[in-house]
């Protein structure tokens, strides 16, 4: 099968989607497939592989680093117009999902989008304009994409009712990105604990994520800052940046957490694994998350688990069995994150139930599958339709 992948967002970028695209496009290959991902240039970074084609962009850093794509270029049509594609995936609404839909409906192939973001949970990222009307022209244009495809594609189950709501009458179907095994193969404990002079005898609540409003990082803090004062024998791990950085270490500061808490910067994706070995319990308080790649990791890894209860979370997660899903309330979750300190066979069996989810429901092998599955459907639809 020949897939082109059109997508906003993609290596070198670190988070969300360009981390699932390159999952998918891994395992995609590895099972034989063709794969052309098409995505927008990031100046500075060269691409090794040799099916990544690189539309023009405007260098753009609001808050963190973005290039925005121009979806007209020549040279794409040229290389465009040479390949042999079977069927389309587009990965935004917008910009390179505008070139995505015109070039299926040209060649009569199938469209596959995948809704990846709660756009309403975003539009911190707009500056100017009122948020409401941000929101509610976002969604509108997004739902309108959605019903031109053949089939969207949800990270997560949990998200399908939100998109119904807001107007997607298309067949939804859910499939996360899955984790690489490879990548997280021989993750070292002691690497990141001697790094930062974490003691053997410490226990490491740990967090990554992007530092952003969306993100709900501060309230994570709020909820940790009398667990970290009143327990010396605890540190709280922050892998990531972003433009709460800065104000995350004053609050740092003037509550007199610092000695506690460890802010690792950007941590690259071969060297995360052993973040996560070296952590014990895996907190997040993010309530934007549609498929929670960064949650399937710490559970890949055997962390249990404290996250506030929300879309894209609990469909991952089975509260009580490998942590808990608690209500945004700083005591909440400073109580659970506090069980799990203080109950040492608790945090065992929490963790192994977590490393058995994630092996036998969210593996890159098994979700490559079920996506396989919706794309040979589309094409044989497709045909059907024309034919």
């Amino acid at each position: 099968m020949n897939i082109a992948i059109f997508t906003n967002n993609y290596l070198p970028n670190s988070y969300g989607v360009a981390v699932s695209v390159e999952t998918f496009r891994a395992e995609l290959e590895k099972q034989g497939h063709q794969v052309y991902i098409f995505a927008p240039k990031w100046k500075g970074y060269v691409d090794k592989n040799p099916n990544v084609f690189r539309y023009p962009a405007i260098d753009i850093e609001f808050k963190f680093r973005f290039p925005l794509p121009i979806p007209y270029s020549w040279q794409m049509r040229k290389i465009i117009k040479k390949l042999k594609i079977d069927i389309i995936h587009a990965q935004h609404p917008n910009l390179l999902g505008s070139v995505a839909l015109r070039l299926a409906k040209k060649k009569k192939i199938p469209l596959i989008f995948t809704w990846h973001t709660l756009y309403d949970q975003y539009i911190n990222f707009i500056p100017l304009v009122p948020k409401k009307i941000v929101a509610k022209y976002i969604i509108k244009k997004a739902v309108a994409y959605a019903n031109k495809a053949d089939v969207v594609i949800a990270p997560t189950a949990s998200i399908i009712p939100i998109l119904k709501k807001w107007g997607v009458k298309k067949e939804i179907i859910p499939i996360a990105t899955g984790i690489k095994k490879t990548e997280f193969c021989g993750a070292e404990r002691a690497i990141i604990r001697k790094k930062y002079n974490i003691a053997d005898d410490e226990l490491v609540l740990f967090l990554a994520s992007r530092l952003t409003e969306e993100k709900n990082i501060e309230f994570v803090f709020w909820s940790l800052k009398n667990i970290l004062l009143d327990n010396k024998k605890v540190k709280f791990l922050v892998a990531g940046d972003g433009y709460l950085l800065p104000k995350l270490k004053k609050y740092c500061e003037v509550n007199q957490i610092s000695e506690s808490v460890i802010f690792a910067g950007l941590v690259s994706h071969d060297e995360l694994k052993n973040y996560y070995s070296a952590a014990d319990i895996f907190v997040y308080g993010s309530k934007s998350e549609t498929q929670g790649i960064i949650l399937l990791e710490a559970m890949y890894m055997h962390l249990p688990i404290v996250a506030v209860d929300s879309t894209g979370i609990s469909s991952l997660m089975l509260n009580k069995a490998n942590g808990f899903l608690v209500r945004e309330n700083e005591k909440e979750f400073a109580d659970a994150v506090l069980r799990l300190i203080n109950d040492a066979e608790l945090r065992k069996r929490f963790s192994e139930v977590s490393g058995k989810i994630a092996r036998e429901n969210f593996t890159s092998e098994v979700c490559a599958e079920k996506l396989l599955g919706v794309y040979g459907e589309a094409i044989n639809n497709k045909m059907t339709q024309i034919g």
